[in-house]
Parts: C-alpha cells; structure tokens; sequence
C-alpha cells in the first residue's frame, strides 16, 4: 500500500524556493561580493529590505500550495515546540534547543517540510520574544536552510538502508555542523556594520575579498565560538538523548497522517473502490 509524503514543494515552488534563496544568500555574502564600493550603507539597506522580501514571497508561494490540514496540523504542533524552547535560553552561551526538533521532525517528513518548519519556528519564536529586526530574515532562512538539508540526508549508504543507530549518529553529526553553520550564517550578516570602520577586524570595501574573509574569520573565532560550540554539543547531545523515541513516535505520526492511494477490487464486472482509512 502506497503513501504519499505529507507534504513536498512542486516545481513552481522550487523555482520561487531556489529564486529566493539565492537573493537571501547574496544578503549573506555580499560583503565578498561587492568589493571596492563607498555605497555600504545603501548596500546593506538593499539587502536588509531585499531579504525579507524574498522571505514573504516565499510564504506567499507555500500558502497558495492550500496546504491540508493534516500538514498545517504538524507544522503548528512542531513550530509551537520549537518557539517555546528557544526562549528558554534566549541565546544565552548558544543555549538554544530548538535545533534538535528541527532535525529530527526534517529526517523523517521530509526536506519541504524541514524548509516551511524552520522558517515558520523562527518567525513564531520571534513574534513570541520581540526579536522582530532586519534579522529576522536571515535566521528564518538559515532555519529553512537547515530543515531543507536535514530532510536531504542520505537513508542508504553503498545500496544499504541506514540502521537506526547509524541514522542517529548522522543526525547528531548532522546538529554539530547545523549548530556551527547557523553562527556563521548570523555573523556574516552581522558583521559588515557591528564594528563600524575603525577596528583591524571591520569589513572594509577598500580591502580585496582574501583580507575581507580573514577579517571576518578572525572575528568569527574571537566573537562567536562560546556560542557556536555550545549549541552544536547541545544540540547533538539533545539528538543522542531523545532520537531513539522522537523518530519513532513522528514515524508513527507520518504513517497516520499520510494519505493513502485508493484500493480497486475488482469481481467480474462490478468494481468497488474503497478508500484507506
């Protein structure tokens, strides 16, 4: 008997998903890529605007799919999840737990799934906070980003289906990389303007891209590894801890809430067609 996913991008929402990705990348990296300029503040100002704009056509895009309610039921309960504990450590030592929720949920509905959740957890977490800024876009697509590609991890390896504890040992390596990839993806678009022009770590559009990227490098490593570190231990030790039992019960969850394709029995002339239930 046949499933379909519970919910995945068609191919106009891949386009728009791939359209808008790109601009909020170049939002990220234009430090890199527009070099040699005096126009910063109208550079950051463009890509400050631009960004959630490419956000709001996004949503726009994954509302018009009408999703069922079985999907808009998971999508409430897990980004609900999700925006209640990230408050719990407000960002504190990089305190977030948050992640491991993403992850898993990712794993098993899916990389559409792991993009809508991400970006709908960081939006209600931060209506919920008051961390509504220019930022706001950039963690909504870095969390988009990090659902997407946890629902892309590979189920076989050399023709063989992952075992369980091998897929739990992928994810928490996966959450190590996703805790470190969401510090960088947030000092990129902090640190164009957080030092101003002054200091021997501060972007200089005068520089070429080698010494820019050493710049940021260093300020990286000087300013964000006490976050960076401890939610990437955090989260894989909360993937270790609670895997075995979360994916089972969203395995369980993915199986009832999935539709189920019709089932024909034919006798003779007469057909009966009877739907899963």
């Amino acid at each position: 008997m046949k499933t379909n996913p519970v919910f995945t991008f068609g191919t106009r929402s891949r386009v728009v998903l791939v359209i808008t990705s790109s601009v909020s990348m170049v939002g990220f990296l234009w430090p890199f890529i527009f070099l040699g300029q005096e126009t910063i503040p109208k550079n950051q100002w463009f890509f400050w605007v631009s960004t959630p704009l490419a956000l709001f056509v996004m949503i726009a895009e994954i509302s018009s799919k009408r999703l069922d309610a079985k999907s808009v039921a998971l999508l409430g309960v897990l980004a609900a999840f999700m925006a209640a504990l990230r408050p719990l450590g407000a960002g504190a030592g990089g305190i977030e737990p948050m992640w491991f929720i993403l992850i898993i949920s990712a794993r098993v509905f899916g990389s559409s799934f792991g993009f809508v959740l991400g970006i709908l957890a960081m939006l209600t977490s931060a209506f919920i906070t008051g961390g509504l800024g220019p930022w706001l876009g950039y963690q909504a697509f870095a969390a988009g980003w990090i659902g997407f590609l946890a629902g892309a991890l590979p189920h076989t390896f050399f023709g063989k289906h992952v075992t369980r504890k091998l897929e739990i040992a992928l994810l928490a390596l996966y959450g190590v990389v996703a805790g470190l990839l969401f510090g960088i993806l947030m000092d990129l678009q902090f640190w164009p303007w957080a030092l101003g022009g002054g200091t021997a770590l501060s972007f200089d559009t005068h520089l070429d891209l080698f010494h820019n990227l050493q710049r940021f490098i260093v300020f990286h490593f000087a300013t964000s590894m006490a976050w960076d570190i401890p939610r990437a231990v955090l989260t894989a030790s909360l993937i270790l801890a609670t895997a075995p039992t979360f994916l089972h019960a969203l395995e369980r969850t993915k199986r009832r809430a999935s539709f189920l394709t019709p089932i024909v029995f034919k006798a003779g002339t007469e057909t009966i067609t009877e739907r899963g239930k």
